[in-house]
């Protein structure tokens, strides 16, 4: 994929953007007309009850799903204006995506796992290896790079699942709900290392989080109701 610019524009735009299911009385407004900005380089939680459109800003954002209305600039870039093939570019070489579930290939060992979107990027196999080591370096896995998912706690599982999203040196990672299967102090664990990584690796992270003391961790809180942004300011932390 060429080469995306965005020159004195944030990192992502989104502007007018509402999500339709259904039709008629069976209607669903998932997203009603949301205007948003993320610049490079912040870590933004978003929370909301229930059916207030956070996941589906995610998919949005992600290019998981696609606007009925509304403009989204990716690098300046029009979203809408790209093919099926060239949103799956855009997710592969952009975008990495961390889920409450794990989502790891049970009878594989972590660094395989880790390699496996690599395969999707055209990467030999010294090079997959050597980006998935790293990657699991990153997260304090190394060490731990032969073992089967059984084999590890859903701590180190969700920190492979985190070394995964990191291999493809994306410039983004989305997550959803990351520490939703974890303890208070598994998630704790979790969280420091996603600070880490936007503090020290300069990554942008996107997380959709339901436990107010998780989205503490960021520098920037949106809430959300009704599917649209009903606050949006810094943390407590940030504050």
């Amino acid at each position: 994929m060429a080469e995306l610019s965005s020159e004195g524009e944030p990192l992502i735009r989104l502007r007018g953007i509402s999500r339709l299911y259904g039709s008629g009385e069976a209607e669903v407004r998932a997203l009603d007309g949301i205007d948003l900005d993320i610049q490079k380089g912040e870590f933004v939680a978003i929370m909301g009850p229930s059916g207030s459109g956070k996941s589906t800003a995610m998919n949005v954002i992600g290019c998981l799903d696609v606007p009925t209305a509304g403009e989204y600039h990716f690098h300046g870039v029009e979203v809408a204006n790209l093919n099926a093939d060239q949103r799956a570019l855009l997710r592969r070489h952009y975008l990495g995506f961390i889920f409450q579930g794990y989502n790891l290939l049970p009878r594989t060992s972590a660094l395989h796992n880790v390699e496996l979107p690599l395969i999707y990027k055209g990467l030999g196999r010294a090079q997959r290896h050597a980006a998935a080591i790293e990657a699991l370096e990153k997260v304090g896995l190394a060490h731990r790079a032969h073992h089967d998912p059984s084999e590890l706690s859903g701590g180190q599982q969700q920190r492979v699942a985190i070394a995964r999203a990191l291999a493809g040196n994306p410039e983004v990672i989305l997550a959803d709900e990351p520490t939703g299967n974890l303890d208070t102090r598994l998630s704790v664990e979790i969280m420091e290392v996603l600070k880490g990584l936007n503090e020290n690796e300069g990554l942008t992270i996107v997380m959709v989080t339901h436990e107010a003391d998780m989205a503490a961790f960021a520098n920037r809180l949106i809430w959300m109701v009704d599917g649209r942004i009903e606050s949006d300011g810094p943390t407590r932390k940030a504050a």
